[in-house]
């Protein structure tokens, strides 16, 4: 019988050779002193760099560390294969960059947190942010107005980094997510409301890192269209919401 585990982190890497050797260190400093069963999963797509490399060198010294490896590009893609692969009760996605300390994922798990899902803002009271342009918190400003108007209301920043979901509302929730790219933040929160499972903006400190993988100009336009693409699927009845493990609970 597989061993229960309490958290997995799962981390997109795609050309991240350069950022992945210290945020596995920090991971493996301190996850272990946290008292619970966890897991670490890597989940290379797609890149043309070492990035596998040094997950596969990191892993001797390191029992909890996994490796998938997905054959082409997309963080959407690479998030919901961690997901849906994952084993712990609790699973938390972020970034590659560590761009919130590791050290603040009690923020998101029992007993702060009751909710289904759990989601980072950079917006809500009491989270702070370190070293963004301006330019690119207005740019952030006018997507989560723009999800408000065209998909979901309610939240004022989708696209942070860090979530955490419960086993049952991940299931549910990724199985049925469609895009791959970077928009799948939105689908994921639209699905899970749609399901009928709890969600709650848990503020966190943020610190900007430089090395973005976000092209300012196409990808905003890609993720505008995505928003669109949401709208569509949900008017056409493209996401199947039988057998669910919540019971649907549509929003308006």
């Amino acid at each position: 019988m597989a061993e229960e585990i309490f958290l997995s982190v799962v981390i997109p890497a795609h050309n991240e050779e350069h950022r992945l050797p210290s945020t596995l260190r920090r991971l493996q400093e301190f996850l272990p002193t946290q008292g619970y069963s966890f897991e670490v999963i890597i989940v290379e797509n797609g890149s043309s760099d070492g990035t596998r490399m040094v997950v596969e060198q990191a892993r001797p010294g390191f029992r909890q560390l996994q490796l998938l490896v997905v054959p082409r590009a997309g963080k959407g893609l690479a998030v919901r294969t961690g997901m849906l692969a994952s084993r712990g009760a609790y699973r938390f996605m972020c970034d590659a960059d560590l761009s919130m300390p590791i050290e603040e994922v009690g923020r998101f798990l029992p007993p702060k947190v009751a909710a289904d899902v759990a989601i980072g803002s950079r917006e809500a009271s009491g989270a702070r942010r370190f070293g963004e342009p301006t330019y690119r918190h207005l740019m952030g400003r006018v997507f989560a107005q723009a999800v408000k108007l065209i998909v979901l209301r309610g939240f004022e920043d989708t696209q942070c980094g860090f979530k955490c979901y419960r086993a049952r509302a991940a299931h549910d929730v990724f199985a049925r997510q469609v895009l791959e790219g970077w928009t799948f933040d939105v689908e994921d929160l639209f699905l899970a409301r749609r399901l009928g499972y709890s969600i709650v903006d848990v503020p966190i400190p943020w610190y900007y890192q430089a090395e973005s993988r976000v092209r300012m100009a196409a990808d905003s336009l890609r993720m505008l269209a995505d928003l669109v693409r949401i709208r569509v699927n949900w008017m056409r009845g493209n996401y199947d919401l039988s057998q669910a493990s919540a019971p649907s609970q549509p929003a308006p």
